[in-house]
């Protein structure tokens, strides 16, 4: 199966483009409203339409600087050397789930701040509506090229063009139209797994009355679980490779104090309830 090649612009009228990519995270954003209104209707949740647009609204601003920030320093910092304009290129593509986590994390705690609502408080009622938003990230990075997967021979592999950059730069020796070889369709791996498993879990758990930070620690620690998985069909920058053992990854390697952080948050916010309970 040949990769279906994608224009990355939908519509352009003169300077003024529509990306998919661009449109990728504005439909994670409304998913994201539009859930959080669904829950803020729930008897005692303590939330109203305003609060949740606000909310996202934060969680926007955080999530496309600290996911640019991100990248630049994680996996791009030589190339913001040469050229420092190519961070505010936003529209070429890279972006960080663990940098865009961290600017989220500092939104939700500015906005607890505004509104004199614990960090945990904000935490727990978002972590359930993100999931969908990281699985249209991926699908943006699909219609971009980006992420190619690791060789295959499977059914599922797909032959890649050798024109798109992220192919040049993780194989150089590619001159024809297409590589020789297939390879994985990681972004739509990770779309499934982070868009559609990671969310069903989540939601689910938050479905259900639990200790404070139990929700955001199961969303930490099943994002690392998930990333860490599929990373092993995905091609390691080539100005990175494999940072250890021949298979680790930089995102496998981000993705373990996630699983770890999220797995204490989770298990101390059980203990703790159930000690202020006794």
């Amino acid at each position: 199966m040949h990769y279906p090649v994608i224009d990355p612009i939908i519509i352009a009228m003169g300077p003024l483009a529509v990306r998919w990519y661009g449109l990728a995270y504005l439909a994670g954003f409304a998913i994201c409203w539009w859930l959080g209104t669904l829950r803020a209707r729930k008897p005692g949740s303590g939330w109203d339409a305003d609060a949740v647009s606000d909310l996202v609204f934060y969680g926007a601003v955080g999530a496309v600087l600290g996911g640019r920030i991100g990248y630049v320093v994680f996996y791009g910092f030589d190339q913001l050397l040469r050229d420092p304009l190519w961070l505010f290129r936003i529209w070429d593509g890279g972006m960080s789930f663990h940098g865009g986590l961290l600017g989220v994390v500092v939104a939700m705690w500015w906005f607890g701040r505004r509104t004199n609502r614990t960090f945990f408080q904000v935490s727990d009622f978002l972590a359930p509506l993100v999931a969908p938003g990281l699985g249209f990230g991926r699908l943006g990075n699909f219609a971009n090229t980006e992420l190619p997967g690791r060789a295959t021979d499977s059914i599922f592999g797909m032959i890649y063009p050798c024109g798109a950059d992220a192919i040049r730069s993780i194989n150089p020796l590619c001159t024809g139209q297409w590589e020789a070889f297939a390879r994985h369709p990681s972004p739509l791996y990770q779309a499934f797994g982070e868009g559609v498993v990671l969310f069903a879990v989540v939601w689910l758990v938050s479905s259900r009355p639990h200790a404070r930070g139990v929700v955001s620690g199961v969303f930490l620690a099943g994002y690392g679980i998930v990333r860490f998985c599929t990373e092993f069909f995905r091609q390691p920058d080539s100005h990175l490779g494999f940072l250890a053992f021949d298979w680790l990854t930089m995102g496998q390697l981000l993705s373990l104090p996630m699983v770890i952080v999220g797995i204490l948050i989770a298990v101390y916010g059980r203990r703790f309830s159930s000690a202020a309970q006794a």
